[in-house]
């Protein structure tokens, strides 16, 4: 599946505008990028860092913890609807340096 990046909590690896290519159903491992859908609102995707699993789900976490609106585990607890794994980001193909 494709998905695209809004906002900034995962800056500075990912930028708004990226595209991702997320393997659904794939195996997760600490310190990967995942696809979760948010628990207040399970119509919404979240990309986030998956840090550790514990009885009650993934603990995910955003890289940039002071990005305006960030939502992570530290908000609503650790996560078990993981969409897919993030694979790839294919655009943009180059990116110039910020």
């Amino acid at each position: 599946m494709r998905v695209r990046v809004e906002g900034d909590s995962m800056r500075p690896v990912l930028l708004p505008g990226d595209w991702l290519l997320v393997r659904r159903g794939a195996t997760v491992h600490p310190g990967d990028l995942v696809v979760a859908r948010l628990p207040d609102d399970p119509s919404r995707l979240i990309v986030k860092r998956a840090q550790w699993y514990g009885e009650d789900g993934w603990w995910l976490e955003s890289d940039n913890q002071r990005a305006p609106g960030r939502r992570d585990s530290w908000d609503f607890g650790p996560v078990r609807d993981i969409v897919g794994r993030v694979v790839l980001r294919y655009w943009p193909i180059l990116r110039r340096a910020r």
